[in-house]
This record gives C-alpha cells, structure tokens and sequence, in this order.
C-alpha cells in the first residue's frame, strides 16, 4: 500500500466526514460483506459505500450469468454490463458486517448504500438500523437500472424527481446530521433536476452516476443477447471505461447547476488520471467499481501516486484545490464562435500594422483603416 493513501497529503472532509483519501469503492461486488470490505481498506481506499441493502423481506433472487464484457479490437475490456441486483443477504446480517468493519476501521469511511419501496417507514426503519450499526454516512440508491425498477425501485424512482425529494426527505429526517447523498441514474435527459430535488429533499450531496442501461451486445453464433440466461437476457448496467465521457459531463453539469453542492463521481474510474479527471470537474471524491473488480484492490496504490503526481506537477497544494478547477473553461457553443472571432479579428488588425501588408488589398480603403476614429 501506498503510503499516500494515509499520510493526509490526500486527505478531504465531505459533508463534514473525514476520508484519509478521496477514493471510494463504489456500491456493489467489491463491498458484499464485511470480509471484501477489510481487503479493500486493508489496501488503502478511504471509503467504502457498501453494496446495496433493503429489509429482509425484499425478495432479492440473482441469475447466472450476469456479467458481459465489451472488448475493443485490441482485446482489451473497455466496458462492462452487469443484471446483478443488490444485495440479497438478510439485513441483520449486515448490521454484524457493519459493526465488524467499524471495529477492525475506524478511521476509513463506512457508506451504507440503502433501497426500498415507496414507503416512508421502510426507508426509515432501514436508514436508522444503518446508522446504529456504525455507517457514517447513507447513499441512497435511486439509479439501479435493472430488475428493481419493475418494481418501482431503483431507477423507477431516480427518473421522478418529486420522488426523489420526498424519499431523501425522510431519510434526512432520521439522519441525525450525517451525510446522506442521493446517487443519480444517468437514464435520464437531464441529471440537474434529480439533482436539484435531492438538494431540496435535504441531501448533503450526490453520487454520479449509476450504470447506463444497456446491452452489451449480440452472441452472432446464436443470435442471442448477452449475458445469456436459459437463451435469454434483459437489458443491464453498462460500466467501465467507456462510460468515463458522458459521466464526467454529468459530474460537471451538476457541479456547475449547484457550486458546492458535494458530489462523488462515478464512471470509469481505473487510474490516478481518470480520478484526477472527475476532481478537475467538481467531484469531491471518486468512485470506483468496476475497476477493482476487473484490476483488484491495489489498484488504489497507483491512483494515489498519479493524482498526487498530477497536483504537484499543476502546483495543487491540496485535494480541495483540484475540485472544480476545470469548469471554469466550459461554456456554450455561442460563446466558443465569439472567442474565435474575436482572435481572427484580433490577428487582422495585428497584420494590418506590418508594412508588408500594405497593397494586398485596396490601398485607400487600407490607409482609410488606421484613420483615427475621431477624424
């Protein structure tokens, strides 16, 4: 393990907690019990949002196979699907897991990551035995694309923002003051406004983005999707670094809608680089999955030293430094067409007080345009 990772030159406080790092495993395979956790930690990530959990009685049943891999022409694995559901372990045993991992580490962040059904009393029950149990902080998951949402779980209650404030509104209410963060689905036309309703719920912040809904292709020897489940399959969460674009432009379309408003950003996630990336666009911490899960737990040792290298090479004296630097050069498409206008008209008037221009053009007209206006 790098020593980076807890010596805090890379250390941030978001919402108020602590992170010895900025890297979090994200929610999902490599956070399935208390054991996968401790390796995580062991290696060095500063937090973990744990896979995602709802009460006993949620019926939870997974299929093989559930994974499928995208590779590009040089063979190497560029994206990932996945129709695995949340956890389906009893809920008390979570709350032993919980416990265990506050015990052996303390001082790494524990972030449960919660679903259920439209009931307030279920969000509550589940969000308060959470916290009892040691969590730090909540994620509550409204972006799972697959399997739950038939059951209006998941993505079904990210696409209706109302909802969204509501049901982050009850989970604040039990909360006590600790971080809770809404996590967006990016199957939707505009992140903002999920966003924006998980602000008015009373979130301390957002986690972006979830997997994008899809299919990761055609088996041409059958003619069947994959993954392929008893000759079928259904449409799944597509992850990996193929999703890095379009996530760093939902991180940066939040974080430019609600300056402050803290944001963990997700999206393929495998290097220093790629983390250092979702900082410049306003991510306060970053996320990772698919990437341990495809590279294993060490991974976090080079993200460490690489986003550490990149800030000493652009002269940032701390993590916070580097959250949002990079927005600043966005802007719209008007705007781009003005600037380079105004650099061509710029150069002209530049070329028009060299001698050697004078004569490629009507000679009155150009001794006309170094007339002061005045005359």
């Amino acid at each position: 393990m790098s020593s980076l990772l807890t010596d805090g030159s890379l250390a941030v406080t978001v919402d108020g907690m602590r992170l010895v790092n900025p890297f979090i495993i994200g929610s999902g395979p490599p956070s399935t019990n208390a054991t996968v956790i401790n390796k995580a930690f062991a290696a060095g990530w500063g937090g973990v949002v744990a896979k995602t959990t709802s009460l006993t009685d949620t019926e939870v049943v997974n299929v093989q196979p559930r994974y499928g891999k995208l590779h590009s022409p040089a063979g190497d694995a560029i994206g990932f699907q996945n129709i695995e559901l949340i956890s389906d372990r009893p809920f008390e045993d979570w709350e032993v897991d919980f416990k265990k991992v506050k015990d052996a580490y303390p001082d790494r962040a524990l972030i449960g990551s919660i679903m259920e059904c439209y009931d307030k009393g279920r969000w509550q029950e589940l969000a308060s035995r959470c916290f009892a149990a040691g969590c730090d902080a909540l994620e509550l998951n409204f972006s799972c694309p697959h399997g739950h949402p038939e059951t209006g779980m998941g993505a079904a209650m990210g696409q209706n923002p109302a909802m969204v404030e509501e049901v982050t509104r009850w989970v604040v209410a039990v909360a006590g003051g600790r971080p809770v963060w809404s996590k967006m689905t990016p199957n939707i036309t505009d992140i903002r406004v999920p966003a924006r309703a998980a602000k008015a719920g009373g979130a301390t912040g957002v986690s972006a983005i979830n997997t994008i809904l899809s299919t990761i292709g055609i088996n041409l020897k059958n003619l069947r999707p994959t993954p392929t489940v008893e000759g079928h399959s259904t449409f799944g969460g597509y992850s990996y670094r193929a999703v890095k674009p379009i996530a760093l432009r939902m991180v940066g379309e939040i974080a430019m809608d609600m300056p402050g408003f803290s944001i963990s950003g997700i999206g393929g996630v495998t290097c220093g680089a790629d983390a250092f990336e979702f900082l410049l666009m306003g991510a306060n911490s970053v996320q990772s999955c698919t990437g341990p899960m495809l590279q294993g737990f060490e991974m976090v040792s080079e993200m460490g030293e690489g986003v550490a290298t990149l800030m000493q090479q652009h002269q940032f004296a701390t993590v916070q430094a580097v959250v949002g630097h990079s927005l600043q050069f966005f802007s719209t498409h008007h705007h781009l067409v003005e600037l380079q206008a105004a650099k061509k008209a710029a150069k002209a008037a530049e070329l028009a007080n060299r001698d050697t221009e004078w004569g490629k053009k009507d000679f009155v007209a150009e001794a006309g345009q170094l007339v002061s206006s005045k005359e």
